[in-house]
């Protein structure tokens, strides 16, 4: 019913800036939540931040908070993930995901039951 494909992934070095992006086809896309997990090798996907339907509201993981930025322009139904200051720590799959519910487990990723996925992009970050 919902496509996300995410694109924008690849390799930087430490301190350098990355930008993701995430198109979403089907459904209206202003009704559902949007958020980036990541998954590195050999741990469980976390959650790194979600944006409301509207815009209005977002939230952080503590590790990114100051680093990392999302965005979503609806007329394009597509959300951004800015990064900048990455470091190797960031090195993962990250994935794109959204969700109709807004739920506070949901939004601030405590739940990772979120609707409709992504495939995935690898971010490489090097020392």
């Amino acid at each position: 019913q919902v496509q996300l494909v995410e694109s924008g992934g690849g390799l930087v070095q430490a301190g350098g800036s990355l930008r993701l992006s995430c198109a979403a086809f089907g459904r209206t896309f202003s009704n559902y939540a949007m958020g980036w997990f990541r998954q590195a090798p050999g741990k469980e996907r976390e959650f790194v931040l979600s944006i409301s339907g509207g815009g209005s509201s977002t939230y952080y993981a503590d590790s990114v908070k100051g680093r990392f930025t999302i965005s979503r322009d609806n007329a394009k139904n597509t959300v951004d993930l800015q990064m900048n200051s990455l470091k190797p720590e960031d090195t993962a799959v990250y994935y794109c995901a959204a969700d109709r519910s807004h739920s506070r487990a949901i939004m601030t990723g405590r739940s990772k039951e979120w609707d409709y996925w992504g495939q995935g992009t690898q971010v490489t970050v090097s020392s």
